[in-house]
């Protein structure tokens, strides 16, 4: 049984077949039986873990897992308590009521990797930095969250699932980097 982490770059496809115009996991992992257990859409950066085995996959990527999954997303606007609160949720998406989350406003980090293309700049919207915990992890649902009370977010990045974090798990984008199933709790 073999995990990875890797760090999926911006505009990359979080398969491994073929896409007619982005690059895929293909271009940056050439390890033979592995497959994500879960996904990033494009639009987001970060954390992705990769496995040969089934049951693990499952059981990282199942919403009844519960593992927890954190974000951190530049958006445009400025946040304030009420705000907060709201999307700690649970919050109403349509389709779907989100669980609870844990969200708290952070400082721009130090730490990340610039982005290419760069975020737009626009001296008239300011934008913020959030952190954002969730236990699901359904289609796009951070974005739609930030929408939802009017914070678009401009930069989404997965920083952690369960106890693997890119704090303690440094990857750079593009890199892949095995480690022991049993530290999955």
């Amino acid at each position: 049984m073999a995990l990875f982490l890797f760090n999926k770059p911006f505009q990359v496809m979080c398969q491994f077949s073929p896409h007619p115009a982005r690059k895929t996991l293909a271009d940056y992992i050439d390890v033979p039986g592995v497959y994500p257990a879960g996904r990033l859409d494009a639009d987001s950066e970060g954390l992705v873990l990769l496995t040969d085995d089934g049951k693990l996959q499952h059981r990282i990527s199942h919403p009844d897992s519960k593992q927890p999954k954190t974000y951190i997303a530049q958006v445009e606007g400025e946040p304030d308590g009420t705000t907060l609160d709201r999307l700690s949720g649970p919050l109403d998406l349509g389709d779907f009521v989100t669980q609870r989350s844990k969200v708290s406003e952070i400082e721009a980090p130090d730490w990340l990797w610039e982005r290419d293309p760069p975020i737009r700049h626009r001296a008239n919207k300011p934008t913020h930095w959030l952190a954002i915990t969730l236990a699901e992890g359904k289609n796009r649902q951070v974005r739609r969250m930030t929408a939802a009370v009017g914070l678009p977010t401009l930069r989404l990045v997965r920083i952690a699932i369960g106890p693997f974090s890119l704090a303690t798990h440094p990857v750079w984008p593009g890199e892949l980097r095995e480690v022991s199933p049993s530290e999955l709790s």
